[in-house]
């Protein structure tokens, strides 16, 4: 059975949707869990506009793209506040459009002071090492092996990186990629490779080692780093191959129901994009609502997906998510684990 540290997920991690006003407002998680997010996620659904993506390590209204090489932008109408169990808006289209629907993920962090070690210094940070979740602001040092302690206190499985004051790309590494590739959430490539990303170098239980690439570790840049270790129950960074069925795709084990999952093909030859999925779109299998972490376009219906107690399985046979003898890499949040730290099991959809 798949016992757990974290019996309640939503402590942790949530979505949330809402209706824009375009007017100062709150934002309230569901539930009765109580979650000061750290990192806030946000896409218009019902029209075409950028991510948006906020964290309280840069501060309110410093906010970044995933789809597209823009710099920071400082945009104080759009996340103002990070609350105890939600955040405050502006009115700026981006995250509060009049009349338009919005869906926004949120992740908390929260401890900000006793990170030492690696070579380069974060300038700010927040970690919680329950949910293995970390944001880390810092400037490179353009060395090859630099090393960024990162307090998880485990082997991160996934992080993205972001330079802040240029026009770059936002970047993820995951382990079942290996520590010499890349892939780039602004764009549909198979993964890119080069040892001066991570410097050949796969993280460690305190370590995060970078190469030279500018992207990643540029002499006197800016970056925001978001690194996450696995948690039993809670989290999971993987691969799987897909067969190419549709009414028997291929299963996914993760140890929980899924709360969200994002997803990409890693073979070359094929351009698809990133599908982000999520319980709150879909309340009921099948999950069919996605959007796209490397475009700007409006939520469409595709890539069918059971959220199932212990996993998630494809029903459908599209190249973006079961291509038959195709890789894939996906990150997935929990809605509940497949067994509490008491023994209780959860629940199908």
């Amino acid at each position: 059975m798949a016992y757990t540290t974290i019996d309640d997920p939503t402590a942790f991690f949530q979505t949330v949707l809402y209706t824009g006003n375009a007017t100062a407002r709150s934002i309230t998680f569901d539930g009765n869990t109580d979650m000061q997010p750290d990192w806030v996620w946000g896409k218009i659904r019902s029209q075409s506009y950028s991510h948006r993506l906020f964290d309280s390590v840069r501060g309110t209204g410093k906010g970044i793209h995933c789809d597209t090489t823009e710099a920071e932008f400082t945009q104080n109408a759009n996340v103002s506040a990070f609350n105890s169990n939600g955040f405050s808006l502006g009115d700026d289209n981006g995250m509060n459009s009049d009349g338009d629907t919005h869906v926004a993920w949120c992740w908390k962090a929260g401890t900000t002071s006793g990170l030492s070690g690696g070579s380069i210094t974060p300038s700010g940070y927040s970690i919680n090492t329950t949910a293995g979740f970390g944001i880390y602001k810092y400037t490179g040092n353009g060395s090859s092996g630099a090393t960024i302690a990162h307090g998880l206190g485990a082997v991160p499985k996934a992080f993205f990186i972001k330079r802040l004051e240029n026009n770059d790309a936002m970047n993820m590494y995951n382990e079942s990629l290996g520590n010499t590739k890349t892939l780039r959430l602004d764009r549909t490539d198979a993964p890119a490779t080069s040892s001066s990303f991570y410097n050949n170098t796969t993280p460690t239980s305190s370590l995060i080692t970078l190469g030279t690439e500018s992207g990643f570790n540029g002499s006197s840049s800016i970056y925001v780093m978001y690194a996450f270790a696995e948690k039993q129950g809670y989290s999971k960074f993987g691969s799987y191959k897909g067969n190419g069925q549709s009414s028997d795709g291929t299963f996914v084990y993760t140890g929980f129901r899924p709360a969200w999952i994002m997803r990409k093909n890693i073979d070359g030859g094929i351009t698809e994009s990133w599908i982000m999925q999520d319980n709150k779109r879909n309340t009921f299998n099948v999950v069919d609502k996605w959007l796209e972490a490397n475009a700007n376009v409006a939520e469409d219906t595709a890539y069918q997906t059971d959220f199932l107690s212990n996993g998630f399985k494809m029903r459908s046979n599209n190249d973006g998510t079961n291509r038959s003898a195709t890789n894939y890499i996906y990150m997935a949040f929990a809605e509940n684990p497949f067994t509490t730290s008491s023994g209780i099991p959860a629940c199908a959809r």
